[in-house]
């Protein structure tokens, strides 16, 4: 079973930074690891993807200001936010997949809020 444990949340002024966090109980220095963003009463939406050779893509709401990263050594995948705007805010979840006994499974960390503020 696999955990995956989201920080760094919490309440920023507009135009300010945060960094979230998402730790695995097990490697993944190789999966896929995607960040979702859920703003209130919206439908989940991919603003960041690792894939598995290091490269990124990014929503083009995000592009230029959130940033995808893995710290192999921590078993943690972050997303700097810089710039963050008001239509940043909602709850921010960590994805990513490891190979079960049937296939490939998904995981979601359990999320993290972020509340930007005028």
């Amino acid at each position: 079973q696999v955990q995956l444990v989201e920080s760094g949340g919490g309440l920023v002024q507009a135009g300010g930074s945060l960094r979230l966090s998402c730790t695995a109980s097990i490697t993944f220095s190789s999966n896929i690891v995607n960040w979702y963003h859920q703003a209130p009463g919206k439908q989940r939406e991919l603003v960041a993807h690792l894939n598995t050779d290091g490269s990124t893509d990014y929503a083009a709401s995000v592009k230029g200001r959130f940033t995808i990263s893995r710290d192999n050594a921590k078993n943690t995948v972050y997303l700097q936010m810089n710039s963050l705007k008001s239509e940043d805010t909602g709850d921010y979840f960590c994805y990513t997949t490891f190979l079960g006994r049937g296939g490939w499974d998904v995981y979601w960390g359990q999320g993290t809020q972020v509340t930007v503020s005028s």
